[in-house]
């Protein structure tokens, strides 16, 4: 299990050190002219080193820790199919071209002050692709192998949400501060949520 929890450690801190500022600004000094496909080139980067971490995984799968059966196993399942379908809808919330760097990424200076804006699912919690991956990851049969990286990822998706909402701050102030005070990080909770009101009157310009 050292194997595999070394794997994925090594691929989650190389995730995060290509995804620092401090990173990006040394290929800006370097490479001027590539600086806004970072985004293109980081995605690319992880996409290919993630099979390695995988194929790990699946060497050292072992006897099954639990099992979702019955009842249970329908409410599983039915939570990973509709956390998976949550995904898919709250995809249209996102510029997907920036996100996956088909398009040029625009400088701190040029994304600071932009407006904040506060997506159906972004009410419910503040990082929803993080939530529904939490969903589905822990609601599959587990075995000691798999219990590791799922522990690993888990570390990984709370500090990385963390990491994030400083550049958010940066980039919104006090707008996505007062944001995080009113909704939970990563698992939803009923007495943080955001009315469609309380969200658009965050998005205004003038807040």
């Amino acid at each position: 299990m050292i194997t595999v929890a070394v794997a994925w450690i090594a691929y989650y801190l190389l995730h995060s050190l290509l995804a620092m500022d401090r990173t990006k600004e040394a290929v800006r000094r370097r490479w001027p002219g590539l600086a806004r496909w970072y985004r293109l080139g980081y995605n690319t980067i992880s996409v290919l080193l993630l099979p390695v971490p995988l194929a790990v995984l699946a060497q050292r799968q072992g006897e099954t820790l639990w099992s979702w059966t019955g009842t249970a196993g329908l409410m599983a399942n039915g939570a990973a199919a509709l956390a998976a379908l949550a995904f898919l809808a709250s995809l249209s919330a996102y510029d997907l071209r920036a996100f996956l760097g088909l398009r040029a990424e625009k400088s701190d200076d040029e994304t600071r002050g932009e407006e904040l804006s506060i997506s159906l699912f972004h009410r419910f919690v503040r990082h929803p692709w993080y939530f529904f991956g939490l969903v589905i990851l822990w609601t599959r049969e587990m075995d000691p192998a798999l219990l590791v990286a799922a522990l690993v990822t888990t570390a990984y998706m709370v500090i990385g949400s963390r990491l994030e909402e400083n550049r958010l701050i940066l980039e919104h102030g006090e707008r996505y501060l007062s944001y995080r005070r009113a909704v939970a990080g990563l698992i939803p909770l009923p007495w943080k949520i955001l009315s469609a009101a309380e969200a658009q009157e965050l998005e205004r310009p003038n807040f």
